[in-house]
């Protein structure tokens, strides 16, 4: 029963809490806690992101004010202080809130999995690619970037099924793109999408060996041997259609195989693009159209630093900079499970809007992010007495 019980806390009821436990005790994250467990600070980063809270401060007074409404949306400390928030995400391992968001992932992927993109292939489909986080350089001097600027990058691997991030890694801003192509996950079968930044002949082709596809553009100094051709359609756009290998020595010996090469005129902006891909087998406008999808990451980096708090940090450390990205994370798939199991019809941005003016409001849910108006009825009536004949 919904009755008397917060839209907050029927909420935290899609949090697995016997995974988010086992990720706490994994790194002994309850230590000689008493009051204020990492549940109770996973829950109020949680508060700060669906509402847009923008300091420690914002979160003590806000949570303040609701007083004993507090032990019924789920938490257990009858008092939040923004000291103990901050020591919490100072001292806390952030590796607790990555393992428990890896949970959400995997739950929100199998949701998706249904997921039609319209292309024709069965193979899953990643976009990959990073977004720069700038920061002060005087609060945050861990960050190296630039001589006079601080950053972390959030590299990211989508899965296009439901737009969901399989794989994040944090970083200094000064770590360069393509190095995160040795710590990925590489799936047999499946299609990584990325941009000119990962091109790496050597990686590229180890990723071949292990059965995987990639589709990406070509450099403008790319050399190559062209072995043959196959018929196209250039009332599509698309000018040719080769197979090639290539010429470069260098290159030829990190990547000895044949690779395909589609070029490309985009109608709609005119650009001319040219893709590499060791994928054979699709039509060679399929090829473009998968490339059009690797800007759903662009979409999902600008979606996250408009509607969560990626861009404020409540610390700075390293440790509470990764907790509080990778909690924005976990909520942002949580409210996709949400979106996946009570309201398909509905979009992220209309739920978050929906969540941060009714957290404490006590009713459904799915009443809550039903489309439908309520509205009270006033029909007329002849026996009512008009106040102003009398």
């Amino acid at each position: 029963m919904n009755a008397g019980r917060t839209i907050f806390s029927q909420l935290m009821d899609f949090l697995p809490r016997d995974q988010f436990q086992q990720c706490v005790r994994r790194y002994n994250g309850n230590h000689k806690i008493k009051t204020f467990s990492c549940l109770d600070q996973y829950i109020s980063m949680a508060f700060a992101q669906l509402t847009a809270r923008e300091s420690l401060r914002d979160i003590e007074a806000c949570l303040r004010t609701f007083g004993p409404k507090l032990y019924h949306a789920g938490f257990r400390c009858k008092r939040i202080s923004r000291n103990t928030l901050a020591n919490a995400n100072q001292v806390r391992p952030w590796r607790i809130y990555a393992d428990f968001a890896q949970c959400l992932i995997a739950t929100a992927t199998e949701l998706y999995s249904d997921t039609d993109l319209g292309l024709d292939l069965d193979n899953t489909i990643y976009a990959l690619d990073s977004t720069t986080i700038d920061l002060c350089l005087s609060l945050f001097p861990w960050a190296t970037f630039r001589r006079t600027k601080a950053a972390v990058k959030m590299h990211t691997l989508l899965n296009l099924k439901g737009s969901i991030p399989e794989f994040i890694r944090i970083t200094e801003g000064s770590v360069h793109d393509v190095n995160i192509l040795d710590d990925l996950p590489i799936l047999p079968s499946a299609i990584y999408l990325a941009d000119r930044a990962y091109v790496d002949f050597a990686r590229l082709f180890a990723m071949h060996q292990a059965g995987a596809f990639f589709v990406t553009r070509a450099k403008s100094n790319t050399t190559y041997r062209r072995i043959c051709s196959r018929p196209i359609d250039k009332a599509t756009g698309l000018v040719c259609d080769q197979t090639i290998r290539m010429k470069n020595f260098c290159v030829a010996k990190k990547y000895p195989d044949q690779l395909r090469r589609v070029r490309y005129n985009d109608p709609e902006t005119g650009k001319r693009l040219v893709f590499l891909t060791n994928l054979f087998h699709p039509p060679a406008m399929t090829i473009a159209m998968l490339y059009r999808g690797r800007w759903r990451v662009e979409l999902f980096f600008k979606w996250i630093k408009q509607h969560l708090r990626i861009k404020r940090f409540f610390g700075t450390s390293f440790n509470a900079v990764k907790t509080q990205i990778w909690i924005a994370v976990s909520v942002y798939v949580l409210v996709a499970i949400v979106k996946k199991q009570l309201a398909p019809e509905r979009n992220l941005y209309t739920l978050l809007q929906i969540l941060s003016l009714s957290l404490f409001e006590k009713m459904p849910i799915l009443q809550a992010f039903s489309q439908q108006e309520y509205k009270t009825a006033i029909g007329d009536n002849d026996n009512q007495l008009n106040l102003f004949d009398l």
